[in-house]
């Protein structure tokens, strides 16, 4: 099969295409042949060799999603699931191929009338933003500021929060970017450095991180809490934690959250609701772009631009 590889860390031009066996399933496993693939935040801090220390090495093939049919099954898993249209997680990568290779615990079925690349848009980033705002308690009536709404991650935890009766705050980069956040259920438009609406929030929802992290620790209100669920612009500065301390009188909450401390029937479940009610309309799935995966590093460079609003899917053609 044909996929893209990390042909050496650093800028986008990095991503090679190369020839690899194809995947065999073993016990327990699936083989999905892709017809969407998810690109995120993730896949770019990879590449860029942010985590090589995490053991992400040269050849790794990114991409953490995918969405496409089941061609073949490994020993132990349920023969129903051949020849089903599926999205599912491929855990710290293997994505950006023709085939992939999970396991079939983790499978969704795409529902009748949702495209593969609508389930790469929102599978992924949409179970992050159910299960951060949940992290949150979140409730009807509170006011929450999404940190890098214009991302995956954001876009859908706008939609989440407003379904959820919260009053929306979003930073973001233009105004037309907040004219679109508005579309999707923003009430108060900020700037990225937090400026432009009320500075006290119940909940803050990072994808961002940085060493602006602690201004918006101070926009949290009294039993407010941050959770940080990406570190986009890099880690917090070291002492960050001094400023919970010092306003220590107003109860504030500091957590990360990552999906993979969500157990598998619990994400299923989370990923089938989202779905359906995107096949409902009650949520909406925001692409970007839709790239062929050939063309990935064209991927890699609007990710490194800023300038996507949603996600990009890449679909497996060449050119």
């Amino acid at each position: 099969m044909r996929a893209v590889t990390i042909g050496g860390f650093g800028p986008p031009e990095g991503l090679v295409v190369v020839d690899l066996p194809d995947p065999t399933p073993a016990a327990g496993q699936v083989v999905i042949t892709t017809e969407a693939i998810g690109v995120g935040g993730v896949d770019a801090l990879i590449r860029r060799g942010s985590l090589a220390a995490h053991g992400f090495a040269v050849g790794h093939v990114p991409g953490t999603e995918v969405a496409g049919t089941v061609t073949a099954i490994g020993t132990g898993v349920d023969p129903a699931w051949a020849g089903r249209r599926v999205w599912a997680p491929t855990g710290t990568g293997g994505g950006y191929a023709e085939q992939a290779l999970v396991p079939a615990e983790v499978l969704v079925p795409l529902p009748p009338g949702l495209s593969p690349v609508d389930a790469v848009t929102l599978g992924g980033s949409g179970a992050v933003a159910h299960f951060a705002l949940l992290r949150a308690g979140l409730s009807p009536g509170e006011s929450v500021l999404v940190r890098g709404a214009a991302g995956g991650i954001g876009v859908v935890a706008v939609q989440l929060a407003a379904r959820a009766g919260a009053v929306i705050s979003v930073t973001t980069s233009s105004a037309d970017r907040g004219d679109r956040l508005r579309a999707l259920g923003a009430t108060h438009i900020l700037d990225r450095a937090g400026r432009g609406a009320p500075g006290s929030h119940d909940v803050v929802l990072d994808v961002v991180a940085g060493a602006d992290l602690p201004t918006f620790l101070d926009a949290l209100a009294p039993n407010g809490r941050m959770v940080v669920v990406g570190v986009m612009a890099g880690p917090p500065p070291a002492d960050f934690g001094a400023r919970l301390l010092a306003s220590f009188r107003k109860s504030l909450s500091f957590a990360t959250f990552s999906t993979d401390t969500v157990p598998t029937p619990d994400r299923r479940a989370a990923t089938a609701a989202l779905f359906t009610a995107a096949r409902r309309g009650e949520v909406i799935a925001v692409v970007h772009e839709v790239l062929p995966l050939g063309q990935a590093v064209l991927a890699h460079r609007a990710l490194d631009s800023g300038a996507v609003f949603g996600r990009i899917a890449l679909v497996p053609q060449w050119r």
